[in-house]
């Protein structure tokens, strides 16, 4: 069985996305799901910093939290990352627009992060009581798309490279917004 799979998406993939990315896995496994359940990974839109570190300030954050940073690398988005993706999550409208520029077939599974996060409580009584992680999560996205409704400014990540500690505090506080319901949602809990 294949897992369920999710793309995280920002500019350069060294701050918000790789935040996104390893909050949750850590989420996932701090509510016991095997790591091969769901597949998540991120890559960045403008690809400069393809095979870099993540942001120190983005990597303090994700150990603050219980995440974990060893590994990672930045990666340019291609488009086999979102053909291998069951839903994608970019930090932006922006991106929403680069990602579906790459397949417009994806235009469905194509979320900006905040906006996602705020449709997520409307659609999860209504998934289906399977405990098959991957059929959940299809089920998620489908839901969450025929909920879907107008981007708003709030629902971007603001971009926190640059900034100071506190500012990348709360860009994490708002991707585990998302990645602990998220976790949730997709393990029935």
């Amino acid at each position: 069985m294949a897992p369920f799979s999710v793309l995280c998406v920002c500019m350069g993939n060294i701050c918000r996305s790789p935040m996104a990315e390893r909050l949750l896995v850590a989420d996932l496994a701090a509510l016991g799901a095997p790591p091969d359940l769901v597949y998540v990974h991120g890559a960045g839109t403008g690809g400069w910093h393809a095979g870099e570190p993540m942001d120190p300030q983005a990597a303090r954050q994700v150990l603050a939290r219980g995440g974990d940073t060893a590994g990672f690398r930045a990666r340019k988005l291609l488009a086999e990352h979102v053909d291998a993706s069951d839903l994608v999550l970019t930090a932006t409208a922006e991106q929403v627009d680069f990602v579906v520029s790459l397949r417009p077939d994806a235009a469905s599974r194509t979320f900006v992060w905040g906006q996602f996060a705020r449709l997520l409580p409307a659609v999860v009584a209504d998934l289906p009581a399977t405990a098959d992680v991957y059929d959940r999560g299809v089920a998620l996205v489908d839901l969450v798309d025929k909920a879907r409704d107008e981007v708003r400014d709030e629902d971007d990540l603001a971009d926190p490279w640059g900034r100071p500690d506190d500012f990348f505090g709360i860009v994490a506080d708002q991707v585990q917004a998302l990645t602990r319901p998220l976790a949730a949602a997709l393990l029935s809990r």
